[in-house]
């Protein structure tokens, strides 16, 4: 089995920044590509940021700018440095991972982690 705990979130003033991290453990034959995702009350999920095996990043044009993700390959982690907040990237953040292990490639979910930006 392979889990991801996700930490650093909490309440931050709008215009302050907030850094996530993301550890996987397990199972683990490689990663190829860990993203973030947040859901806002009412809403879907959607992609934050993503980072593939090779470095190629992507965001949308929402966070463009403000969110940098990158990733320690070494130690399985994943962070979301989040700079310029506002009160409407309020959300649960969720870690994702598309993890190779012993019976092939599966996508797995941390708990997710509360950011609350106060306006």
């Amino acid at each position: 089995q392979v889990q991801l705990v996700e930490s650093g979130g909490g309440l931050v003033q709008a215009g302050g920044s907030l850094r996530l991290s993301c550890a996987a453990s397990g199972r683990i034959f490689g990663i190829a590509a860990m993203s973030w995702y947040r859901q806002a009350p009412g809403k879907q999920r959607d992609l934050v940021a993503g980072i593939r095996s090779g470095g190629t990043t992507n965001y949308p044009d929402s966070v463009k700018g403000r969110f940098t993700i990158s990733r320690d390959s070494a130690k399985n982690w994943v962070y979301l440095q989040m700079n310029s907040l506002k009160p409407e990237d309020t959300a649960v953040y969720y870690c994702n991972a598309e993890v190779t292990g012993p019976y092939g490639r599966t996508a797995y979910w941390g708990q997710g982690t509360q950011v609350t930006v106060s306006s």
